[in-house]
């Protein structure tokens, strides 16, 4: 017989003692035992970072233990999941990322992780949708100038993400897929970074969450607003069309966002995260914070953001034969 992973056992150990402890009839053991740990994906200071600290703010007075925020970029968000799964399933370790390292890294290369075995989907906290902007290094004005810049310089044109695999990096890929121009890959490791040296014009394209900074950017001059993933025009970029009405449908992302334990974690614990969650989500100021940034929340139970999750992985898997490109 094949000896399994010692950290494998450990958890499976766990999550039975766990489930067992959870059953009705059982003594109810006292959850949040201890402090309350977020592991965010993505580095300081972009806009998903300040959403999970103020989650970590909320769930510290609804629990009523502190609730600490530990960035771990990296891998387009692979890097934080790695360390959810290899965390205890007791649920007092969380993570905050968007979908696309569960539905689209794992396609392009290993990620040390299994995205339904080793993640368990907690609750939907947001959908963020893909703004693509110019920088002072673009000398265009439109989306239009992008593709006709492209074709005449094939891979001049800096197309800057934050991150591999992540959303902004699809809606690349299917723009250069959908349109047939070659520009080059920018990843950084998260979207706090990327904004300085954007404004700095150390490339000429950006794809971005709709953020109050960026906001504030465009409305100075410094970003162009070329396109926007989302189902309609945002009513605070209405002259921007959605990749949708450009003729690139299939690059017409916004990004779900949402809070993961690690796999084998108590479903009774599960339950509890995620209405904790819900509530924390639907208070003023956290609702607040996401409808004035053009952020949608997403509210609702386990399954249903299972089931989307599940259905983002399927529809991703025909980009393995896209030639996208991991460099």
């Amino acid at each position: 017989m094949t000896a399994l992973p010692r950290r494998r056992v450990l958890k499976g150990l766990l999550a039975l003692a766990g489930a067992a402890a959870l059953r009705p009839g059982a003594s109810q053991p006292h959850w949040p035992a201890q402090a309350l740990r977020i592991i965010v994906v993505y580095p300081p200071g972009g806009l998903s970072d300040g959403v999970a600290r103020s989650l970590a703010e909320r769930l510290a007075l609804q629990l009523g233990v502190p609730v600490r925020v530990e960035n771990r970029a990296g891998g387009g968000g692979s890097v934080g999941l790695q360390a959810l799964a290899r965390a205890a399933p007791d649920g007092h370790t969380l993570a905050f990322s968007a979908v696309s390292p569960l539905t689209l890294r794992p396609h392009l290369g290993a990620v040390g992780y299994d995205p339904f075995r080793d993640i368990e989907p907690v609750a939907s906290v947001m959908y963020t949708p893909v703004l693509l902007v110019g920088t002072p290094a673009f000398s265009g004005h439109h989306f239009a100038d992008v593709l006709s810049q492209a074709r005449e310089r094939p891979e001049a044109l800096r197309w800057a993400t934050s991150g591999l695999a992540t959303a902004g990096h699809l809606v690349l890929e299917q723009v250069r897929v959908g349109s047939g121009i070659a520009v080059t890959h920018v990843p950084y490791k998260g979207g706090g970074p990327q904004l300085t040296d954007a404004l700095g014009g150390q490339f000429e394209l950006l794809s971005t969450n709709v953020a109050p900074a960026q906001l504030r950017h465009i409305e100075a001059g410094r970003f162009k607003p070329l396109a926007v993933g989302a189902p309609q025009r945002l009513d605070v970029l209405p002259q921007v069309p959605t990749f949708a009405e450009l003729g690139l449908p299939q690059a017409n992302v916004s990004s779900l966002f949402g809070l993961f334990a690690p796999g084998g974690t108590p479903v009774a614990l599960l339950d509890r995260l995620n209405m904790e969650i819900n509530r924390a989500v639907e208070t003023p100021e956290i609702r607040g914070r996401l409808l004035a940034s053009d952020n949608l929340p997403a509210l609702g139970d386990r399954s249903a953001f299972a089931r989307r999750i599940a259905d983002e992985w399927r529809g991703n898997r025909r980009l393995k034969s896209a030639n996208i490109r991991m460099e």
